[in-house]
This record gives C-alpha cells, structure tokens and sequence, in this order.
C-alpha cells in the first residue's frame, strides 16, 4: 500500500513538472502583462514629471470621462454590426468552399488573400477606395444615380466604411474556422436525409447548424475580442474622426499614449482586458461550450 502511494506521489510530481511549462506560458504572456499594466495604471506617469503612486485615481477618472464613454458605445455598437455580419458572411462563403467544383482550390486559395494582407496595407487601399472626388466607391454609388458619398467625412459613412473594411479583411478568417467545422460534419448524414427526402433548407437548420454550432461559438470569441481591440483600420482611416466619431477603445488608449499620459492609458488598457476577459465568459456562458462540445 506504501508503494503505491509513494508511485502515485511520483506520478503527481512529474505531472506537474511536466505541466509545468504549460502553466507558466500563460503566466509569462498573459497575467504578467496584464497585472504590470494594472498597477501602471495606478501610477501618475506623466512626461516631463516625477511618476508617483496615485492608487485608484486614474481609475475612477474612467468613470468620469465622456470620452471613454462615446469610445466604448462606438466600440460595442461596432461589434454588435460587424460580428453577425462576418458571422454570416462567413458561413456563407464556407459553403460555397464545401461545394465540390472544379474552381475549389483556387477559390480556398483566393479566400486567404484579405486576411493575410496586412491590416495597415488594407487600410491604405480602403481609404483609395472611400475617396471622395476619384474612389470607385463612390464611382458604383454614381452609377445608381445616387450622389457622392463623403464616406470618411461623415459620422455615419465612417462607420459603415469601417465596418465594410473590416468584413472584407475578417470575413475569410471565420470562413476558414466553419469550413474546418463542416468537413468535420460525417457526410452519411447528409446522403440519410436525403434519402429521407429532407431538402437543403432542412438539411441545413437540423445537421449543419447543430454540429457547426462548437465552431460558431469559438468564431463568434475570436472575432467579438478582435473587434474589441479594433485599431489599425480605424486609425489609417479616420484616426477616430470626424470629431471622434468612429475612435474606439484601443484608439483612445493609444491617443493617451501618445500624449504621454501613460497611467492614463494604462487605465484604459486595464478596462480592455477586463471586458475582454467577461465577453468570453459570456460567450462561453451562453454558448454553453462546455456542453456543446460533447
């Protein structure tokens, strides 16, 4: 009995040690980060004067700033349109990709093109397009009849530039993860309600979207917590105008970065890690994850 408490006790050790590793990578990369950018966010850390301990101040500040405000309903609202959006858009184009066709690798091939570009070069080319006086945007807005849009002068076209960016730049990216989910999919079930006389539509909403829905939930995470960082797009084409209009949460944080209020924008850094980190809680939450992976 001795010995194997003494065996399971050396089991437990290497397991750990083991483990190890995989323990502290998260450490390391994630809680560090995160826990040096709190405490930063406790000190007045201005430039050009002494860094002090200021304790919550910076923090309570965040309660009191219209700013933060308007960024943070700029940013929830940009994930409420972009998100399903991509999601759908997404799925869409993972079954066109499922189809078999001759065309199917270039088209898997071609996907990939938006989402590897880099984010600032794709920024440059959408604000070519959005140009007012010579942008093809505006060239297929004229073609309607329609008069010019100023897409990166108003409120309301900045957004939706915006959002239109970043569908383009995103929506392979979720394809790639649902069309890992539909190969999964065992095909006899598919060919068994066919035989059961199930059309497309049935097919659909009874196999594909129950098995798919594991992957749709790790596609919605993904993309909800990138959307809430979004920076790059809207800092080539708006930079958070007009009048901050379209400035997100990263944006704001960097603006006080830049200024040299870094306790400031260590503050706003915090907050989002912190929302980040309930958004996928929630997502798993509701989603139910844990269950709907089994």
């Amino acid at each position: 009995m001795g010995k194997r408490i003494s065996r399971a006790s050396s089991d437990t050790v290497w397991l750990a040690v083991l483990l190890m590793p995989a323990l502290l990578l998260p450490v390391a990369l994630i809680l560090m980060p995160a826990l040096c950018t709190f405490v930063n966010g406790c000190m007045q850390d201005v430039t050009f004067m002494p860094r002090r301990w200021a304790g919550l101040a910076n923090y309570a500040r965040l309660v009191q700033d219209p700013a933060l405000f308007h960024s943070l309903r700029f940013t929830l609202l940009f994930i409420a349109v972009s998100v399903p959006l991509e999601l759908a858009c997404g799925l869409l184009l993972a079954l066109l990709m499922q189809v078999q066709s001759p065309l199917r690798g270039m088209l898997r091939a071609l996907v990939l093109i938006p989402w590897a570009i880099p984010a600032a070069i794709a920024g440059r080319v959408w604000e070519l397009i959005y140009s007012y006086n010579w942008g093809p945007a505006n060239y297929l807005v004229k073609l309607t009849g329609a008069p010019a849009v100023n897409w990166l002068g108003s409120s309301t076209g900045a957004f939706l530039a915006i959002v239109i960016a970043d569908l383009w730049k995103t929506v392979p990216f979720v394809a790639i993860i649902l069309l890992a989910g539909l190969s999964a999919i065992p095909e006899h079930l598919y060919r068994q309600a066919e035989v059961d006389g199930a059309s497309f539509i049935r097919r659909f909403v009874a196999i594909t979207l129950p098995l798919l829905r594991p992957v749709m939930i790790v596609a919605i995470l993904f993309r909800t917590i990138d959307a809430l960082r979004i920076f790059d797009l809207i800092y080539i084409l708006t930079s958070g105008g007009p009048g901050g209009a379209t400035s997100s949460l990263s944006l704001l944080g960097y603006t006080y970065f830049v200024g040299g209020d870094f306790g400031y924008g260590s503050a706003i850094s915090t907050l989002i890690f912190l929302i980040a980190l309930l958004v996928a809680l929630l997502v798993v939450r509701i989603g139910r994850f844990g269950s709907s992976m089994r």
